[in-house]
């Protein structure tokens, strides 16, 4: 990327957030970064044990790469903020991606519970980046409740559907002044530069990351689509016309 941007205290310089709860082996972490500049990777607590024999994710997480802990399997606010706490020991972290899905079927996230959770959690100076559905309105209750960001969902988690809400997304980038994040349902690296194009700050990917036929090349993709859909942004994307317009007017040359 050819800018930082703040988040979280922090100043970053690629934004193209990593979810690991998929990937086939974390043995790949270690390239993936190295490939791609990646900074920032979410782990969900439930994939963490210290005593495992097994692979055992931090043990594969460059030392720099910040480590965003993700509530994942919360139901509620106070499960979110147990979670969040036991990760935080763990992962000596302070950055928490507050997740709360009640819902089983769709996962969707519940806003309520998402506001009480990071009201709690940013009082006790952690970097909270909820999670929820898109709605403006919610958005700037985490910020008032002292998100560092928000995270609205392209579309649900895993679908690969790309941004399906992104009428109600374009509001919370207009509007906000924290970071926006845009996550879940990113499926092709276009969906990542669209993303981008769209003014959000950054995107997480994880589902279309982990499954594909080789999760570092698709790694690669994806954060190549991200620097694209920011350069595009920056220069401003040019509105579309309903009449043809030629790129090399004939006029001038066979008047002469």
């Amino acid at each position: 990327m050819g800018n930082y941007f703040e988040i979280g205290s922090r100043k970053l310089k690629s934004r193209l957030f990593i979810g690991t709860g998929k990937l086939p082996t974390y043995r790949i972490i270690p390239d993936i970064i190295k490939k791609t500049g990646v900074e920032v990777l979410t782990v969900a607590v439930r994939k963490i044990n210290p005593q495992a024999k097994a692979e055992n994710i931090l043990d594969y997480i460059p030392k720099n790469t910040i480590i965003m802990v993700n509530t994942s399997g919360a139901r509620n606010a106070k499960e979110a903020i147990k979670i969040a706490e036991i990760g935080a020991e763990i992962t000596n972290t302070d950055w928490i991606k507050i997740e709360i899905e009640a819902d089983t079927r769709y996962l969707s996230p519940d806003n309520e519970e998402t506001v009480k959770a990071t009201r709690y959690l940013a009082k006790k100076g952690f970097k909270i980046f909820p999670y929820i559905t898109p709605d403006l309105i919610t958005a700037k209750k985490l910020k008032d409740a002292g998100a560092s960001a928000v995270m609205p969902l392209g579309s649900f988690i895993g679908t690969n559907k790309g941004i399906k809400a992104k009428t109600l997304i374009e509001p919370i980038i207009k509007e906000m002044d924290i970071p926006v994040i845009i996550d879940a349902g990113i499926g092709r690296p276009s969906h990542a530069a669209e993303a981008l194009e769209m003014g959000a700050d950054a995107v997480l990917v994880n589902t279309a990351i982990a499954i594909s036929k080789d999760p570092i090349k698709m790694s690669i993709a994806m954060a190549q689509a991200v620097e694209a859909g920011r350069i595009s942004y920056e220069l401003g994307i040019l509105k579309e016309e309903d009449f043809a317009n030629a790129s090399s007017p004939l006029t001038g040359f066979l008047n002469n």
